[in-house]
């Protein structure tokens, strides 16, 4: 039934079914739980109706901001902050930089790629409608070639990213080129869904993923560090092809790693010493907290980080074609600087505890 309104006037409050017809006049009641929310556990509450960003927040959102020019913004994310939000997630990365980084544009910036809400690092936003465009093109798979220039070409094939990840177990290979399609399946629940190899998958069209990968260094308590560069951009493609196609999972991620770290964790703290040989057992430094999702916590937080990205210089390379398709003179200062774009990102805390403890290992 919908609510209805008597001839005296006196409403009559029912909860309405998704069936429901509503009348001419009807009202609608909102609960406060629905219209306002936290964005965090330290964060005030949001005023219904906005998604404006205290003092606070705007303050630490600035901070996160390692690049800044006419086109593009460069952020470094921290782990578990949402990047694209939903109904219920008010404190993801669109939203509050939609609020606070307008600097002295009419418009926040946009996100053109992605990062799990549980990994860090490097995320790319476009300032301007001509700046996202040239990027969402830059970070399409299935892009062709453009011929606006040589050089706009030469700085697209020089464009990369780079991750860091601290992964259960040694790849058999030092390094090497995981070419490995990948699929979504639905699981028993009929709601979870989850990415894995395609192989011989009918279930859904499988989409190529293809990431190249090197190890850093030796196994030190079970665990290796590896350098990860995607040459697509799929969901948890990362994820997916450390734990299904190498065989380690990335310490932290339970989703597709949860049962070698249950064999992982149960495993002594033993390992050899790479160049004598003799029994190492980690040491747990003086003064150091491991309980902050390191590597020796009991529950260790995602170990993925965007730690390095190349891209083209959007801002220079907008101008020179404004200009070379106008037939204007090409301004000499724009000549002067770089095709390219270099970022290199720190890791968060409980990525550099872990560094940290193995760090006199590594080759």
């Amino acid at each position: 039934m919908s609510p209805r309104t008597n001839r005296f006037h006196e409403e009559v409050n029912v909860q309405l079914k998704h069936s429901d017809v509503m009348e001419v006049g009807a009202r609608v009641y909102v609960p406060v739980s629905v219209a306002e929310c936290k964005i965090s556990k330290r964060f005030d509450v949001i005023p219904s109706g906005t998604l404006y960003p205290n003092a606070d927040e705007i303050e630490y959102l600035r901070r996160l901001v390692k690049y800044k020019d006419s086109a593009i913004l460069v952020l470094n994310k921290p782990p578990k902050l949402p990047v694209k939000g939903n109904l219920s997630v008010h404190n993801s990365m669109d939203a509050l930089a939609a609020a606070a980084l307008t600097y002295d544009y009419d418009e926040g910036p946009k996100l053109v790629h992605r990062l799990d809400r549980e990994s860090s690092g490097l995320l790319l936003m476009g300032r301007s409608r001509e700046s996202i465009s040239y990027l969402q093109w830059l970070f399409n798979d299935g892009r062709k070639a453009e011929s606006l220039s040589e050089d706009w070409n030469d700085a697209c094939e020089a464009m990369y990213q780079r991750y860091w990840a601290l992964v259960i177990g040694l790849p058999k290979q030092k390094e090497g080129l995981i070419c490995t399609p990948l699929t979504k399946v639905l699981l028993n629940d009929g709601k979870t869904e989850r990415v894995v190899l395609a192989h011989n998958s009918c279930l859904e069209a499988a989409q190529e993923a293809i990431t190249e990968y090197r190890v850093l260094g030796p196994t030190i308590n079970g665990c290796s560090w590896i350098e990860l560069r995607p040459h697509t951009r799929r969901k948890h493609q990362l994820r997916v092809h450390c734990a299904e196609a190498l065989g380690t999972p990335i310490v932290g991620d339970y989703k597709y790693g949860w049962f070698v770290h249950k064999r992982w964790k149960q495993m002594p703290r033993v390992d050899f010493e790479p160049t004598t040989g003799e029994p190492y057992k980690l040491r747990r430094p003086e003064g150091l907290d491991v309980q902050k999702g390191s590597v020796l916590s009991k529950v260790p937080l995602l170990h993925l980080h965007c730690r390095e990205m190349v891209l083209p210089n959007i801002a220079k390379f907008i101008v020179l074609h404004k200009q070379q398709l106008g037939g204007y003179r090409v301004n000499p200062e724009h000549d002067l600087k770089p095709d390219v774009l270099r970022f290199v990102a720190p890791m968060p805390s409980h990525m550099k505890i872990s560094w940290n403890l193995m760090s006199s290992y590594l080759v």
